[in-house]
């Protein structure tokens, strides 16, 4: 069993573009769950939402990639709101339930055959990202042992998320922070000082709901395609692992989450595989293996919450997952 490569392949996940993209939904609903108390389990949603943006409006309307972004954000913003405006005045279960149902809507409506000019069905789109590396700066050459387009997109994602921690750090320190942290407590408490709890919960949604429209981008641009199959509910799930991991109040809990997420998968994968090859683990074939790496993260996380339910960065004081 070559343990270099599995070493060097799980830290080559540390800073792939789908950690990058995880990181950005993560915070999303860190700002929805950590900060908000929005219990929204329709992330891949937000993420299929954001990808199909921008991949329609280039390739139907031939719109240039910053008019695509924004196309992407626009719709991500809409989604919200369609989410948040019979949602929010109720219980926190119920945005569960609406969040969860709406991400799968999305879902079939994309895979419907009425639509396969504009969506493609279920084979999704492709050949979208021409835009994006038009704008490469780095010629052809090796950096750091990636090419120049594999580069540009590291570059641009991890400087997404740090340009997007930066924004949401300093969010939450603002006063506007303030009230969302007290509603997460209390909303009760905070409507009774007379601020708009419902327009608060609102702006939180949508903020969150942006972050992970751009996911969605990052996530599918190394890709150079879209396909349904990537935003199913499971989807949402990794990106809770990924947060509670990490810590739920916290700006960088969701970024080092998804990286723990990664790097723990791509390790166990690398294990597994070499036991099997090597003969040692004869119960076991490949597919398998990779159905046992989510189960042995499942393990993991039920762990964590026992011995810190707070995640790696999280403060007990302030917030434990119950």
């Amino acid at each position: 069993m070559d343990f270099g490569f599995i070493l060097s392949s799980a830290a080559g996940e540390l800073f792939s573009p789908t950690t990058a993209a995880y990181a950005l939904a993560a915070l999303g609903l860190a700002v929805h769950f950590g900060y908000a108390g929005l219990l929204n389990f329709g992330q891949a949603g937000f993420m299929a939402v954001g990808a199909y943006g921008f991949a329609i409006s280039t390739l139907t309307f031939q719109a240039p990639f910053f008019v695509a972004l924004l196309v992407a954000i626009v719709c991500a913003a809409i989604f919200a709101l369609l989410l948040g405006i019979p949602t929010l005045r109720l219980r926190a279960d119920y945005l569960a339930i609406v969040t969860i149902a709406a991400a799968e809507i999305v879902r079939y409506i994309v895979t419907t055959n009425q639509l396969t000019s504009v969506t493609g069905s279920a084979n999704g789109l492709a050949a979208f990202e021409g835009g994006f590396y038009a704008m490469n700066p780095f010629p052809e050459g090796s950096y750091l042992g990636m090419n120049n387009r594999d580069f540009f997109i590291r570059v641009v994602g991890w400087g997404l998320v740090a340009i997007c921690c930066v924004l949401v750090w300093l969010l939450m320190r603002s006063p506007w922070g303030r009230v969302l942290k007290g509603i997460r407590e209390d909303e009760n408490a905070v409507r009774s000082l007379g601020k708009n709890v419902y327009a608060y919960k609102m702006q939180a949604l949508i903020i969150g709901g942006v972050l992970g429209a751009l996911a969605g981008i990052i996530f599918t641009l190394p890709r150079g395609a879209v396909q349904p199959a990537n935003y199913g509910t499971e989807l949402t799930f990794f990106l809770y692992t990924c947060l509670l991991l990490g810590g739920l109040g916290t700006v960088l809990g969701p970024v080092v989450g998804a990286m723990i997420f990664w790097v723990v998968l791509s390790l166990t994968q690398g294990i597994l595989y070499g036991l099997i090859e090597s003969g040692a683990v004869t119960w076991l074939n490949t597919v398998q293996a990779g159905q046992l790496r989510y189960i042995l993260v499942g393990v993991a996380l039920m762990l964590l919450m026992i011995f810190r339910p707070q995640g790696v960065f999280g403060n007990k004081k302030e917030l434990a997952f119950a």
